[in-house]
């Protein structure tokens, strides 16, 4: 195999195509990428059983073929090089000549008919997504995804998909986010669970337009073709939590707060708090106001901010981290505050309408019974 083609291009392309090789494996091929060149093209291919991305850029070959080179030495190597184009050749023995300007080096790669086969989606669901959409949607419900968890579905995040809606949905145990958005789609009713892991790759590759992107769904797998980019990753098995019942129908009480403002106070109040000096929060609602407070073995703090309170008065304490990593993507300026009891989910939503529900369960506090 012998091709010659843009240091660049083919730079960004293993930059992207790595993340999908496996780091720490049994079989070496996976902890590479496969190069194809063929008809004027050089596919790429990261793969490690779970999760694979593809991609194609232009080239140059006058000999086809097909070789597996270590991903991270690889990508290394082409980020260093002096010149605007690159020369691969790899002979029978599976060493790869790399040369840009006066630079040479030598890579022993492996044979591509060890490199695992990808699965494939056929007689899926496809379903078209605009980009900034879709971007926006993962990224408000991802961070509640369970890292570990003893259900591995619960790693996931959940597709609920039905004539013209789409709904993302996440959970760890302790908090819940909710993403609903109105799409053009007419198909079957779908359902299915993504690793986190895919999508924070998907998310990685979308852009902030409205260009569409494709999304094929099948029993096992799923696709999204993403410009030049393409992705297939397993899905997730297993019973996934019944949401629906964990959030409350109705609130003792609401407030209406600046989010801007409630997010700036909670991370100021949570600043003596440390993963070492683990603290609540103490929030308190009432009188228009809400009074935030944190004590911990190094201090205290406490913090007042105006609120529209309706209904009684209450106190509950919560996670500073779960509370900051929902209002950080809260893109409205302000939001409600939903309350039933200190020991009841909060709720946050916003002012008007069900495009996110995040929510999170509190923490009891010292004083409460």
């Amino acid at each position: 195999m012998k091709f010659i083609c843009n240091t660049f291009d083919l730079s960004e392309a293993c930059q992207i195509v790595q993340r999908a090789a496996s780091s720490k494996t049994a079989l070496p091929s996976v902890e590479g990428i496969l190069l194809t060149a063929s008809s004027g093209k050089l596919t790429l291919t990261g793969y490690d059983l779970e999760m694979g991305i593809i991609t194609e850029i232009p080239c140059s070959s006058s000999e086809e073929g097909k070789i597996v080179i270590n991903a991270h030495m690889l990508s290394e190597t082409l980020r260093k090089l002096p010149a605007d184009s690159v020369s691969v050749d790899a002979d029978a023995r599976q060493i790869a000549t790399i040369e840009s300007g006066e630079f040479k080096t030598t890579i022993i790669g492996m044979n591509a008919e060890d490199y695992p086969e990808l699965p494939s989606v056929s007689r899926g669901y496809d379903v078209e997504v605009s980009q900034n959409i879709l971007k926006d949607m993962i990224r408000k419900t991802i961070f509640s995804a369970a890292v570990k968890d003893s259900k591995v579905v619960h790693t996931g995040v959940k597709f609920e998909i039905e004539p013209g809606h789409i709904r993302l949905v996440a959970v760890d145990g302790v908090r819940l986010a909710i993403r609903n958005e109105n799409i053009d789609y007419s198909g079957e009713e779908l359902t299915f669970v993504v690793p986190a892991k895919t999508l924070s790759e998907v998310m990685k590759l979308l852009s902030d337009e409205d260009d569409k992107i494709k999304i094929s769904v099948g029993n096992r797998h799923i696709t999204f073709s993403i410009g030049a980019y393409y992705i297939i990753s397993r899905l997730l098995d297993g019973e996934f939590l019944n949401y629906k019942s964990a959030i409350p129908s109705a609130a003792k009480t609401i407030a209406k707060v600046n989010t801007a403002q409630f997010l700036s106070s909670i991370d100021r109040t949570s600043l003596i708090i440390t993963d070492r000096i683990k603290s609540p929060i103490k929030c308190v609602f009432s009188n228009d106001s809400i009074v935030m407070s944190s004590n911990a073995s190094i201090g205290a703090s406490n913090d007042k901010i105006p609120a529209e309170i309706t209904g009684d008065d209450i106190t509950v304490g919560f996670n500073n981290k779960y509370m900051l990593d929902a209002l950080r993507v809260c893109d409205t300026d302000e939001i409600k505050i939903m309350l039933n009891s200190p020991v009841a989910p909060i709720l946050v939503v916003p002012v008007e309408g069900d495009e996110f529900i995040f929510l999170i369960l509190p923490v009891r506090l010292k004083n409460e019974n």
